[in-house]
């Protein structure tokens, strides 16, 4: 919609009635990212009173996502919009299930990396910002969950990706450097093809709240270039989710900083690529999705074996991990290709596991290094002998990764083979049990190797940290009880999915008084 060209236009733009108390949970968390990283950025120069004042704030973090997840749960999307314009005029914050769900998880994610960190993040680094950039990245990765606006989810890429390139270079390693450059560069032109996007997307529609878009998708299917649009923001998003064939720059970088911020950035950064993918070719672009189905499949099957197979040639844990997350993306890529139901909800449910695990298991490669002395198999040896404990929690999320059973990372699995076989894409569902198939093989090499061998020096035991083991442990029990008690899940998997195949209950919550104008 164009802009309002008269006073009445204005006048009826203007919200006249208070905001509704609960919908101010569709703001809070951002508000509170930003304001704590503010606050720690002021107490610079008390490293440890920052810690003191960040691991509360990121428990907070989680308990509001967890009251805004409830609310929108039993009540439906929510809607807080900026600076008390209505939309499509002014900046909404609109809050679904598949938003709510993605927030929540990504919190108990940088709670646990941040608990980590107490450990693995010196004064040194605490004084050159980790907690304070760490915060205003929590506040980019919320802010693209709970947007309803295109641009403004731009905006939130940035702040994250700003927040991230401080955090890749903590340290300031020579390997750092180089890892960040990569980084930037395959980032810095997703992001321009994003805004080039937003642009067609603005002059195609005159409008970038995400509920208008989707109401007038199809009067301006005929009209407006929908398929440059689509091709635009799939080649955007891939690129930042580390999709093949420009996945390339994720194991050249993910491997370079602390383990805490690779912890970080595999859990969460690579889910808001496949979330900003998920929102804007299912809900908004539908049928441009369907037309692009093969691409994507075929980028799926492609992502996934070959994640599998660069997993099964690394020696070195953190890059072994790296195509770990590529290989996961893959999978997440074959739910959007697929489509419907069964394909949405498989998407979601892994990217919600993947978030989990993901930071799980390069919280455990720290352990292993801390252990063992480094992070190469070559060397490695041991480990089972010097704690079993240990050991067996490695081994919960190696067969997770995998795709195993009785853990979190079967169930999506599950249902992204039978929705690619219920549409005959045999080829796909084969791809995603090759590739579950060859992470196995990758895992079981790593468990020999670093667990079962012995170790070719002696080792010193090096007995557990809470700091450490109580953040793997915490994640840990989550992948164990998904996989096991997996229904709740699953549900809301399936809510969220069908709320972004048929959003009319998130059109109703930024246009209550019946549709867009």
């Amino acid at each position: 919609m164009a802009a309002p060209t008269s006073t009445a236009d204005l006048s009826a733009a203007l919200i006249t009635t208070p905001v509704p108390i609960g919908h101010w949970l569709a703001i809070l968390p951002v508000a509170h990212c930003i304001t704590l990283g503010a606050v720690l950025l002021m107490l610079r120069a008390y490293p440890r009173l920052q810690a003191w004042l960040a691991i509360p704030g990121l428990a907070a973090l989680a308990l509001i996502d967890a009251a805004l997840l409830a609310k929108v749960a039993a009540e439906g999307p929510l809607t807080m919009v900026m600076g008390r314009w209505l939309p499509p005029f002014g900046i909404a914050f609109t809050v679904d299930l598949f938003g709510a769900l993605m927030a929540f998880t990504a919190a108990l994610a940088a709670l646990a990396g941040g608990i980590y960190a107490l450990a693995d993040i010196g004064e040194s680094g605490r004084r050159y910002g980790f907690f304070p950039l760490l915060m205003l990245l929590m506040a980019g990765v919320t802010g693209a969950f709970l947007t309803g606006d295109v641009f403004n989810l731009y905006v939130w890429f940035e702040v994250l990706l700003i927040s991230s390139f401080g955090l890749i270079i903590l340290g300031s390693e020579r390997q750092q450097i180089d890892g960040a450059l990569k980084y930037a560069v395959l980032n810095l032109i997703a992001t321009t093809l994003f805004l080039i996007g937003v642009g067609i997307l603005y002059a195609a529609f005159g409008t970038l709240n995400m509920a208008d878009i989707a109401a007038k998708a199809a009067e301006l299917r005929g009209t407006a270039p929908l398929m440059t649009l689509a091709s635009l923001f799939l080649l955007a998003f891939g690129m930042k989710a580390a999709a093949f064939p420009v996945n390339f720059w994720l194991p050249a970088a993910y491997h370079t900083p602390r383990i805490t911020v690779s912890a970080l950035f595999a859990g969460l950064l690579t889910k808001v690529g496949i979330y900003a993918l998920i929102r804007v070719m299912v809900m908004l672009l539908p049928m441009e999705r369907q037309e692009l189905s093969l691409v994507i499949a075929l980028a799926a099957a492609a992502t996934i074996v070959v994640g599998a197979l660069g997993a099964l040639a690394e020696n070195d844990i953190r890059r072994l991990f790296g195509y770990v997350v590529i290989s996961g993306i893959g999978n997440m890529l074959a739910g959007v290709a697929l489509g419907g139901l069964g394909g949405i909800s498989g998407a979601v449910f892994y990217a919600l596991h993947s978030m989990v695990l993901m930071t799980a298991l390069y919280l455990a490669a720290g352990e292993i290094a801390r252990r063992g002395g480094g992070f190469s198999l070559l060397a490695l040896g041991g480990l089972y002998r010097q704690s079993g404990g240990f050991t067996a929690l490695s081994l919960v999320l190696f067969l997770a990764a995998c795709g195993l059973p009785p853990f979190s990372g079967f169930w999506p699995k599950v249902i992204l083979v039978k929705a690619s076989l219920d549409l005959g894409a045999w080829w796909l569902a084969a791809s995603i049990l090759v590739g579950g198939f060859l992470t196995t093989i990758a895992f079981g090499r790593l468990f020999l190797l670093a667990y079962w061998r012995p170790a070719a020096i002696a080792l010193t035991p090096s007995g557990p940290r809470w700091r450490t083991g109580l953040p793997l442990a915490a994640l840990t029990a989550l992948v164990v009880g998904f996989g096991i008690l997996p229904e709740q899940l699953l549900a809301l998997s399936q809510s969220a999915a069908a709320g972004l195949a048929d959003p009319q209950a998130y059109l109703h919550s930024v246009f209550p008084e019946g549709g867009a104008p």
